[in-house]
């Protein structure tokens, strides 16, 4: 859009870009004190072009997990709600402007980072699945949750990672390992929350992500936890790679994941379905301070 007589100098957009920056960090601090937490450690050049990606994905998960719902919207008014979403935010990622604070905001990230639809409409689908209507319970199947994992979870640490790199060059060796850290740091946080929130998907959503829809035992829950390890132990593989002023931020969120898997792994099964597992505050501030302090003493990149 160009400036108006009035506004040569361009002030006006550059205020609405402060003002949609703002309102993706305000989405970040009303629903995740964790992940603010994280987005504290990056360095300034990464730090609102992650908030503003969490922004846009939260409020999408938002619209499919309830609170269309809980607005008055049936099936297929949410479907509708979801897909308005979908198309505002690919018409802002083309044009670089948009009537939504958030989605203007993600818009000039995702133009300066190299974020296509390529990552976002594999996220989109996995939101649109999301969408309960009048179908019972839904259970996914290993190739569904496969599918799912990768469209919610996995497409946002690439988002992320592309956030990190737009600045550098690697090798092609390099990229493939920062890529598959990056997916597998994804899943792995999601496969842990499906686990502490098995409580609220498999009551009020009527979702059953990790398996046919019968209650978790106390072997399904030590399987979930050998492939949630194994996930975070592939991801940290990755992270000496990224630049330094990314590091301390993704290694505090993987050693948060990494605490949270190990207290479901004592927590049993049938408990999980009544009670959120989470990590407490303390523990959180120890374990971001660690992650500085191991951060500082590796070499720059």
């Amino acid at each position: 859009m160009s400036p108006t007589p009035h506004d040569a100098s361009g002030a006006s957009l550059g205020r609405f870009n402060r003002a949609a920056d703002t309102a993706s960090t305000e989405v970040i601090r009303t629903y995740s004190t964790s992940f603010g937490l994280a987005t504290r450690l990056l360095g300034e050049r990464h730090r609102q072009h992650v908030r503003n990606i969490y922004a846009m994905v939260r409020i999408a998960d938002e619209i499919v997990d309830g609170v269309a719902a809980q607005a008055g919207l049936d099936e297929s008014a949410q479907t509708g709600a979801l897909a308005s979403y979908v198309a505002e935010t690919h018409r802002a990622m083309d044009v670089g402007y948009s009537t939504d604070l958030v989605l203007h905001a993600f818009a000039r990230t995702a133009r300066e980072c190299g974020i296509g639809e390529d990552l976002t409409q594999p996220f989109f689908d996995s939101m649109a699945a999301d969408i309960a209507g009048d179908t019972g319970f839904t259970a996914y199947d290993a190739a569904a949750h496969e599918r799912y994992v990768y469209g919610s979870a996995e497409v946002v640490g690439l988002m992320c990672l592309r956030v990190f790199l737009r600045e550098d060059t690697r090798t092609t060796g390099e990229l493939e390992t920062l890529t598959h850290g990056a997916r597998q740091l994804g899943a792995a946080f999601q496969n842990v929350n499906f686990l502490r929130d098995l409580a609220d998907d498999t009551e009020r959503l009527q979702r059953g992500y990790l398996g046919d829809g019968g209650r978790l035992t106390d072997a399904d829950r030590d399987d979930w936890v050998r492939t949630i390890t194994a996930q975070l132990d592939d991801a940290a593989r990755s992270i000496p790679l990224l630049p330094k002023d990314a590091r301390a931020a993704v290694r505090s969120a993987h050693a948060l994941f990494a605490a949270l898997t190990r207290r479901v792994a004592k927590t049993p099964a049938s408990s999980l379905y009544e009670r959120r597992v989470r990590v407490p505050d303390p523990i959180k501030a120890l374990l971001a301070t660690r992650s500085v302090l191991v951060t500082a003493l590796e070499r720059n990149r």
